[in-house]
């Protein structure tokens, strides 16, 4: 089985810029999450959703690496029967006209 959360949007500080620091700003979060479905256990598409908002909200990240890699063990370490996880953090609104983005994917 694979969860999909398209297009996440949180106003969040994150950023190394004078104005991100203070001011939050639109990033949409993309996430991909395959594990193995057995024995009726799932994994509910709305926690994953709560903890990142979460941790995208209260860290302040400086830059879009860091945050990355926060998510990628936040979600890893809760969710330990994820087998592959793909996630992309983009910032919309940050360049007039282009979308700024960075992605990974890992598999165990």
């Amino acid at each position: 089985m694979t969860i999909e959360i398209e297009s996440l949007s949180i106003e969040a500080i994150i950023g190394i810029l004078d104005f991100e620091r203070v001011t939050p700003q639109r990033v949409s979060i993309d996430i991909s999450a395959s594990y193995e479905y057995r024995d009726e256990k799932f994994i509910n598409y709305a926690d994953i959703i709560s903890l990142v908002e979460g941790e995208v909200i209260s860290q302040k990240f400086e830059l879009l690496e860091e945050a990355l890699l926060a998510l990628k063990r936040l979600i890893i370490s809760s969710y330990p029967n994820i087998d592959r996880l793909y996630i992309k953090i983009s910032k919309p609104d940050i360049i007039e006209n282009a979308t700024v983005s960075l992605s990974d994917l890992w598999t165990r």
